[in-house]
């Protein structure tokens, strides 16, 4: 047997042609020739989708530049912000004035990989398309804080795929050109937060009354979650929802080691803490109208709402409190003075459900001494409840004593709506207040400085809420025994003199008889002692003897713009003026003859801090000197020993005129102090008389003394010019002694 061995075997000769492991190298390389086509066509594509949804893609450039629409900003004469105008309620900061717990709570909440991504998380968009996909429906978000950005600055909300491709391509380029602090810095300050509320820092003003570099951990993550649904999580509309996101941002802080676990506990069971922000414009409301009115005659609506402009204004915050209380605090005096009318609305009565009931006025704050309406919601004998938005109010029976009734059933209803004085708040939150009455009358108060034209303080009316209405520089009025300055000034300008007499006697010009308020007649007596008494018949005998024309061009010299009738009636205020007319007119008198004309803006400047605008005051003279002088004699004998003689108590240098109309329609006190000149007017828009003997000194004199005391607290050794100061009573000086020590002191 033949054994074959290794050594001895022989191939089968192979086909011709045929090399080993060419048939895999053949597969193989069509493999990668079909990636190839694949590679380039996917290549292709992208490219041709980067070129097709790129080509309107707006330059990123452009960011280095962007400005965002900001709110304009009004100051007071000390620096202090108390009104805005914003087509968008922002306010634009810088990184590091966003709270670091801040920062941490929003990237935690919308992008935790924000700081090493590139613009576009790949992860998160294929794990929302999967969860799309499953769905059947585009419900899972995936954008970076980056893509928000993207998206917020330059493209619209629409959920299509080539807006989320456009989305993609500008957060890419966005990521290129700018650092990640600049990115989240864009984001902080574009992003909505409800209520009109654009960016943190305007949210947190807005939601907390601070600014976003001092918000704790719970404000921090409320704020945090509002951007995923603004309205849906809302504080204030959905305050369950909002205190359910608040925790998710907490938790999710706490899953990402920004806090721990026991600052994670004390938070989630801290309460939302709402401290939310006076209404915009809502301290001086008629004043801001003003200057609004203002900047956009002079800059345009556009600039004006959105071009962030720094407004200095004229107006005195301190002033301005002062005087809304005085206006306040007077109506109702003279409310009580008539007693309960009972003019009461029942929201039950009208058909409308109490618990969906919004009073206008229940955007104001429910602080110590504000006046709102409020909805009656329980009463028992001696006591009532009410509420005021989600605020409730007590009132006990001696809050409606002056009412004359007993018990509150007597006089009150389930839906009525009352008027009331906030005068605090027990430690359980319950308001208390007493109860007032609101009949519909008005009243307006103007203060400016004399030696700049300043405003300082401007009240249009009882509640800017109920009525925009201006009663200070857009309503006329007849102004009463306020006019009798122009006709005296007129005689003064003739050649008469404060010691000059006049006879106070009965006459007649035709079928008018005129007469004095008291209905009788002094005979002859002084100038002087007429002017202080404000006797009608020997002003109508001065415009006569001067010329009724006379006494119209000096009105006209002094400021009022009306047309005047040329008849004696106008010696006694028949004519119609505002009071801001009337109050500038009356400076001259202080002012030694000239006239400052009223201003509400010092100056403007843009969001850059390049001056804009800042008016020149306007001056005039008016009368001369020594005729300005020779009025100061009869004015302020007005408030020595005349109408206004209750001012005397004051022991300051004062001047000014009573005004009443016929039927008691217009209340008017015109006055002012070497400083500051102040007009007060009261009265029914409907022009209802304010009841028998309501004067101008019973109804505006007590205004206009109440806002002065504040207006000359700061001044208590001035003088009128060409006068030494006044004395001081030992008490006052007594009281000036220990404020200067106190203020020493502080130095």
């Amino acid at each position: 047997m033949n054994l074959i061995t290794p050594s001895s075997w022989e191939r089968e000769p192979e086909p011709t042609g045929f090399r080993p492991g060419a048939g895999r190298r053949k597969i193989a390389g069509s493999v990668a020739l079909a990636f190839l086509i694949l590679l380039a066509a996917a290549a292709g594509s992208l490219a041709g989708l980067m070129l097709v949804y790129s080509v309107n893609l707006p330059q990123i450039a452009e960011l280095e530049h962007y400005r965002p629409s900001t709110t304009t900003e009004l100051y007071d004469i000390h620096g202090r912000s108390f009104g805005s105008f914003a087509l968008q309620r922002r306010v634009v900061v810088g990184y590091s004035d966003f709270a670091p717990v801040l920062r941490q709570a929003v990237i935690s909440t919308e992008d935790r990989d924000f700081e090493s991504h590139w613009g576009v998380n790949l992860f998160r968009v294929a794990g929302a398309a999967w969860h799309d996909l499953v769905s059947k429906g585009r419900v899972q978000g995936a954008s970076t804080l980056t893509m928000q950005l993207a998206r917020n600055l330059f493209l619209s909300n629409e959920r299509t795929t080539s807006r989320k491709l456009q989305e993609i391509f500008l957060s890419i380029q966005i990521e290129h050109a700018f650092t990640k602090q600049q990115i989240f810095t864009l984001y902080a300050n574009q992003i909505y937060l409800g209520s009109g509320a654009y960016g943190f820092e305007a949210g947190a003003e807005y939601y907390f009354s601070k600014p976003a570099s001092e918000l704790t951990l719970p404000e921090a993550a409320l704020l945090a979650g509002l951007p995923k649904g603004p309205v849906e999580f809302s504080p204030i509309l959905n305050p369950e929802r909002a205190f359910r996101r608040r925790n998710f941002v907490i938790d999710s802080m706490l899953e990402d080691g920004k806090i721990t676990a026991a600052q994670a506990e004390t938070a989630r069971s801290a309460p939302l803490g709402l401290h939310i922000e006076a209404p915009p414009n809502s301290i001086a409301p008629w004043f801001v109208e003003e200057v609004r009115r203002e900047l956009e005659r002079r800059f345009g609506t556009e600039e004006v709402h959105a071009a962030g402009l720094k407004v200095y204004t004229t107006l005195d915050l301190d002033l301005e409190h002062a005087a809304n209380q005085a206006v306040l605090n007077g109506l109702a005096a003279y409310e009580r003075r008539h007693g309960w009318r009972g003019r009461l609305l029942n929201v039950i009565a009208g058909g409308v459900d109490m618990d969906s009931f919004r009073h206008p006025d229940w955007t104001i704050p429910p602080a110590p001494g504000t006046y709102l309406h409020a909805l009656v919601t329980g009463i028992l004998p001696y006591q009532v409840t009410a509420g005021i938005g989600s605020r409730q109010l007590l009132l006990s029976a001696q809050d409606w004593s002056w009412t004359g009734y007993r018990t509150a059933e007597e006089f009150l209803h389930i839906g009525d709506i009352i008027y009331v004085r906030i005068t605090g708040q027990d430690s359980s939150g319950m308001l208390h207040g007493t109860l007032e009455e609101d009949t519909g009358v008005e009243g307006a108060l103007f203060a400016m400085d004399n030696a700049t034209g300043n405003v300082l303080a401007l009240v249009g009316g009882r509640d800017f809420n109920l009525s925009q209405f201006d009663r200070a520089t857009q309503a006329e009025r007849q102004t009463g025994s306020s006019f009798k300055a122009y006709v005296y000034t007129a005689a003064v300008e003739d050649g008469l003199t404060p010691q000059d007499t006049i006879l106070d006697h009965p006459i007649s010009f035709g079928s008018w008889t005129p007469h004095n308020y008291d209905g009788k007649f002094k005979g002859r007596i002084s100038l002087l002692e007429a002017f202080a008494d404000s006797r009608n018949i020997p002003a109508i005998e001065l415009a006569s003897r001067v010329g009724i024309h006379k006494v119209i061009a000096t009105a006209h010299a002094f400021g009022i713009t009306g047309e005047i009738p040329p008849y004696l009636p106008i010696a006694l205020g028949s004519a119609e003026v505002t009071l801001e007319q009337q109050t500038a007119a009356y400076s001259v008198f202080p002012n030694d003859g000239i006239r400052i004309a009223p201003r509400f803006i010092r100056r403007v400047v843009s969001a850059d801090g390049v001056p804009l605008h800042e008016p020149a005051p306007q001056v005039s003279e008016v009368i001369s000197q020594k005729t300005a002088r020779t009025m100061m004699v009869f004015l302020q004998a007005v408030t020595s020993e005349g109408t206004g003689a209750a001012l005397a108590a004051l022991h300051h240098p004062l001047g000014g005129k009573t005004g009443t109309t016929n039927n008691f329609t217009d209340a008017w006190f015109m006055g002012f102090s070497p400083s500051v000149t102040t007009g007060v007017w009261a009265g029914y828009d409907d022009r209802e008389s304010l009841g028998d003997r309501e004067t101008g000194a019973r109804v505006a004199l007590p205004i206009w003394t109440d806002f002065m005391k504040a207006a000359i607290a700061d001044a208590p050794n001035e003088a009128f010019p060409g006068e030494p100061p006044a004395p001081q009573p030992p008490e006052q000086r007594r009281t000036v002694a220990l404020a200067s020590r106190r203020q020493s002191a502080l130095r």
